[in-house]
């Protein structure tokens, strides 16, 4: 009976080993609709051959597969276009579509001896491959050959599929301009996670950057600024004789090959110009856009303060607006939309709308003859107006507008699509007028906003953790979800510098709303997910991509301990669950040794400041975070609020 019990004891430990052998290699992210993990592993042999369509569309990304496999492993790797029965990866386009999948989506197959992929579109067969790469060792990723890995995936089956169609990063290329090859990179990125929409914005105060040939001085003058370095916004103006050196613009011929290397890579670009706002590199450029006097004398933001921001609004310093009472302006547009339209083939183009500044049109006396004539009431059915003769603009080119909630003020176009960014209310109201909405709001997926705490951070206005991130919806309840288009995360650039640093914001956030946008709603688990990011986090070391560890720094929440005379009570947290947390108040830097957090903390009569460090296993995790008594105060109302 004794050895009955043993036999049953080891077999059932050897299925454990062998589950968790079999799981640990699977992170794929974002997390497929369906994945069966089966028995056995893949190896890839010593010369791989791929079976691919003879598809054109597919040139570029099986060029770029066959690249990364031969750069990693150092094996050989063979392409046959057409049926091979015997290829080590098979990528098969169905000949009669799969009704389970969009044309997104794929099966794959991994088996002992084989890998087959198949799709109804050469866009499922590339996620496809993306998810196969993720199942192999991160040192796929290397770039140079790597010794001594087992190059195995393990035995699984897939049905995958996006939820969303619209699955979008918003990249500020206006506030710091970034190369063709950075765009480049951030494609590159991007579509690992089954991203497909690249949302540049390329106009703004800080500079215009692209080519409109039948409007020069948009990139002779309005490309360039002074160079500054610090903290955006509050920078001392230029002088008159300083360079105005610091930019840069793409070219026609540059957008042509970035829209060619987005579609290679299954991404389609969505253009913005923002408009009426946003616009002092235009009005620098053409002075006889504006409604007020002197804007001859205006210069391209440099990163100086030029708007006052105050609760519950904001107002110009300079008019940084397109008249909409200046007739010149929309000859202007027409000619800007002919070229935008001309480059790109994706059916939007985004007029931006957002944050216009109306303290000079309410000055304007062409503004007050516009209103009287056109019997408006309000500044924002002067904006409404302005929105109303874009559109005919565009829709003359044979595009559809799609521009921020704003648009929605005073009365929608009567075809415009709305992202809503401030909040989901903007994109509930447009869904309930029958409007088609992309969901982008600050609370969820603006990836400007600091990673952690304030504290620690490169200093912005708000902090977006990753579990905030990870917990977007994108079809709030009571709105028809054929009317969501999908989501995105934006990534504005006023305190993004350079790539670096550009890493650093969009990672891993980034990885939380692609699984948000393609993954079924009940697949989503913030603690399985949270083990998914760290395996990422591997590939992006070999890489050599930077990203955020905030999730395992410790989280502070100050409050009014009103059972002691008003002093405070700090309460200490993770994302992470299985954190342990140390601290200490003696100024000294806490380790393992030190007390560990395990109820509200009361701070010592003359102590100053706070020292916190997140463990796990023993060894550190998380970053020190010396946080100071005065800043706890003030976060929980007992000392004054720092004036903005």
């Amino acid at each position: 009976m004794r050895k009955i019990f043993l036999n049953l004891l080891a077999f059932f430990l050897t299925q454990i080993a062998f589950s968790q052998e079999q799981t640990r290699g699977v992170n794929i992210i974002p997390e497929p609709a369906s994945l069966k993990i089966e028995a056995g592993n893949f190896t890839l042999p010593g010369n791989i051959s791929i079976e691919a369509p003879a598809d054109q569309a597919f040139s570029a990304a099986l060029k770029d597969l066959k690249t990364q496999l031969t750069a990693a492993t150092g094996y050989a790797v063979t392409v046959s276009k057409g049926p091979n029965p015997a290829a080590t990866i098979r990528l098969v386009l169905n000949k009669t579509p799969d009704a389970m999948l969009s044309g997104e989506g794929y099966r794959l197959s991994v088996a002992p001896k084989r890998v087959i992929i198949r799709a109804n579109q050469t866009a499922g067969l590339f996620y496809g491959v993306q998810t196969l790469l993720q199942l192999l060792p991160k040192e796929i990723e290397s770039p140079t050959p790597v010794s001594h890995v087992a190059w195995q995936a393990p035995c699984v089956t897939i049905v995958d599929t996006p939820r969303f169609s619209w699955r979008g990063l918003m990249f500020d290329v206006s506030r710091h301009f970034f190369t063709k090859t950075d765009v480049k990179k951030f494609i590159d990125e991007m579509v690992k996670y089954k991203y497909n929409l690249l949302h540049l914005h390329l106009t703004d105060d800080e500079g215009w950057r692209i080519e409109i040939k039948s409007l020069p001085k948009l990139t002779t003058i309005g490309a360039w600024n002074v160079r500054r370095e610090g903290k955006f916004g509050s920078f001392a103006a230029p002088k008159p004789d300083e360079p105005r050196n610091y930019g840069g613009f793409y070219t026609q011929e540059d957008i042509k090959e970035l829209v060619k290397y987005a579609k290679d890579h299954f991404v389609d670009i969505l253009p913005e110009v923002d408009v009426p706002g946003h616009s002092l590199a235009a009005i620098v450029s053409y002075p006889e856009l504006s409604c007020t006097e002197g804007a001859e004398n205006y210069r391209v933001n440099s990163g100086e303060k030029f708007m006052n921001w105050y609760k519950g609004g904001f107002s110009a310093m300079v008019d940084n607006t397109l008249c909409p009472a200046n007739e010149k302006v929309y000859p202007f547009l027409d000619k800007v939309f002919t070229e935008i339209a001309a480059l790109f083939p994706f059916p939007y183009i985004h007029v931006g709308g957002d944050e216009c500044a109306k303290n000079f049109w309410e000055k304007s006396d062409a503004v007050k003859q516009l209103m009287e004539k056109e019997g408006l009431k309000t500044m924002q059915e002067v904006q409404s107006y302005f929105e109303k003769r874009v559109e005919k603009i565009i829709e003359s080119k044979g595009k559809k507008v799609i521009g921020w909630d704003e648009i929605l003020e005073g009365g929608l176009a009567p075809n415009a699509a709305v992202m809503s960014w401030r909040g989901i209310t903007g994109g509930i109201e447009a869904a309930k007028l029958g409007h088609q909405v992309v969901m982008s709001p600050t609370t969820f997926v603006y990836l400007d906003y600091m990673q952690g705490d304030a504290i620690i951070e490169p200093p912005v206005y708000a902090t977006l953790r990753l579990k905030t991130a990870y917990s977007f919806e994108p079809v709030p309840d009571g709105v028809d979800p054929s009317l969501i288009k999908g989501g995105q995360a934006n990534l504005w650039t006023e305190q993004v510098y350079n790539t670096r640093h550009l890493q650093y914001m969009l990672w891993p956030r980034s990885l939380a709303v692609a699984e948000c946008l393609w993954s079924p709603r009940d697949k989503k688990d913030w603690n399985d997910f949270e083990k998914r990011v760290e395996a990422q986090f591997g590939r992006m070391d070999l890489e050599q991509v930077k990203y955020a560890r905030s999730l395992f720094d410790a989280g502070f929440t100050a409050k009014k301990d009103n059972n002691a005379n008003d002093s405070l009570s700090i309460e200490l947290s993770t994302e992470v669950e299985g954190l342990d947390i140390y601290y200490s108040f003696d100024n000294s830097n806490p380790d393992n040794f030190y007390p560990k957090y395990t109820h509200p903390l009361s701070v010592p009569k003359d102590a100053e400041t706070l020292k916190v460090i997140t463990y796990r296993d023993g060894r550190p995790i998380g970053r020190q975070i010396d946080m100071p008594v005065a800043e706890l105060k003030r976060r929980a109302g007992l000392t004054p609020s720092k004036p903005e």
